[in-house]
């Protein structure tokens, strides 16, 4: 019997062969690709002040 970690391997797999399936998105002028990076680099930044804040209140400092 295939172990449980198999299972999701096997599942993830499958769901990077569905999704390359999907057709792609295109930018079709400069304001896509401007509010693309603009998105891009505004989750990042808020990716790490959550990073830092979980980090401080962790440490104890908040």
């Amino acid at each position: 019997m295939a172990s449980r970690s198999d299972f999701f391997v096997s599942s993830r797999i499958l769901g990077f062969f569905v999704l390359s399936l999907l057709p792609t998105a295109e930018a079709f002028d400069g304001g896509d690709a401007v509010a693309l990076l603009l998105g891009m680099t505004i989750s990042i930044v808020g990716f790490c002040a959550c990073l830092g804040w979980y980090a401080r209140t962790r440490n104890g400092q908040l």
